[in-house]
């Protein structure tokens, strides 16, 4: 039997008939149910942009020393029949060496918890616990898309700021502003030739509308065959689907939590953002737990759960001293740096872009 702990939360939403639901909320099959849910419904991991790193897993402290290797940039050496050829003039090869930069990826230790009373279900004649079983993973799932986003923000503000195109208009965008082949193009090529590492566009649902209006479009002309100008909607029924899978190339997810930017008055400008397969690495310090506690004189049941997670970008890295940030620390620039020497042999992008659908920022 639990302890007493006193009315928690006296004005929370109150559940009923914790027996046989704890053992529901701390079992091992709802666990594994749980973590499947959640893996399920996270379209950056279905995507391949999250990567599970054993090393980032089971870790001891606050924050890891991620050990990631640097890309080898090898220098060529001419090989010739004597004794004077390679770099070393002596008619050999030169050991080169393997690097690695210094990289910390800080641990978050978060959690919540739910109180519920036995008149709860009486009076509802509903199972509170059923209805908390049924939202948890969506509910996990979404904080850990915002600590990722959260992560991004941070890391493309001075780390990889170089990774940046901004296509946006402040005030009265045209088409050149908006998420168009030719902006998407030019962001990608922000790595040279390493644009090829990038599989996925993230996208805000403000920005998909306007690549499901476009996609729906059809076009005609009355002299193609001459040069004539195409006419956009000039016919035709359009996309027999209005789900849009892929633009560019690129796998896209639509997430509500995406940044916009942008100050009182200008237009919404949206963030996007193109990343690799793989390009983030997370790992886990503690597995995610479930507890739950009956409050006898208070008639209440207690539900609470924690999670101790790592998201780590290979060639950032966290340089505050503190660990276990907010999402707000985690979106400050200035706790973030650049590890690698060379910012495009990291696969991702920042794109801001304008929709047709925007309004201006409240």
């Amino acid at each position: 039997m639990g302890a007493y702990l006193g009315n928690l939360n006296p004005d929370s939403t109150f559940l009923s008939d914790i027996g046989s639901a704890t053992r529901l909320a701390t079992s091992a099959p709802f666990l594994a149910y749980l973590q499947e849910a959640i893996y399920e419904r996270s379209d950056f991991i279905k995507s391949g942009v999250l990567r599970r790193d054993p090393r980032l897993t089971a870790t001891v402290g606050t924050r890891i020393e991620a050990p990631f290797f640097d890309p080898i940039n090898s220098t060529e050496e001419i090989i010739q029949s004597n004794d004077t050829w390679g770099t070393s003039g002596a008619g050999h090869f030169t050991s080169q060496k393997v690097t690695a930069g210094t990289q910390y990826a800080t641990i978050t230790h978060r959690g919540f918890m739910y109180s519920a009373d036995d008149l709860s279900k009486l009076g509802t004649g509903e199972d509170p616990l059923a209805f908390f079983r049924s939202q948890l993973a969506d509910d996990l799932n979404k904080k850990r898309t915002a600590k990722l986003v959260s992560m991004l923000q941070g890391v493309f503000t001075t780390a990889l700021s170089g990774n940046v195109l901004d296509a946006s208009a402040t005030s009265s965008p045209t088409d050149t502003n908006y998420l168009t082949a030719q902006n998407v193009t030019e962001a990608k090529y922000l790595l040279g030739e390493r644009n090829q590492d990038l599989t996925t566009i993230a996208v805000h649902p403000t920005v998909a509308a306007y690549l499901e209006q476009i996609g729906a479009l059809t076009f005609s002309t009355s002299a193609l065959s001459t040069g004539g100008a195409i006419q956009w909607g000039g016919g035709g029924v359009g996309l027999t689907s209005t789900e849009v899978g892929n633009f560019m190339g690129l796998r896209v997810i639509v997430d509500s939590q995406l940044p916009v930017e942008g100050t009182s008055g200008q237009s919404e400008q949206f963030v996007c953002y193109l990343m690799g397969g793989g390009a983030v690495y997370e790992g886990q310090q503690m597995p995610l737990r479930l507890e739950a506690e009956r409050n006898v004189p208070s008639m209440q049941d207690l539900v609470a759960v924690n999670y101790h997670h790592v998201y780590h970008l290979p060639g950032v890295s966290w340089s505050n001293a503190a660990d276990n940030p907010t999402n707000a620390a985690l979106a400050t620039g200035s706790n973030w740096s650049l590890a690698f020497s060379d910012r495009r042999m990291i696969p991702a992008v920042k794109l801001v872009v304008n929709s047709p659908f925007g309004g201006l920022v409240p």
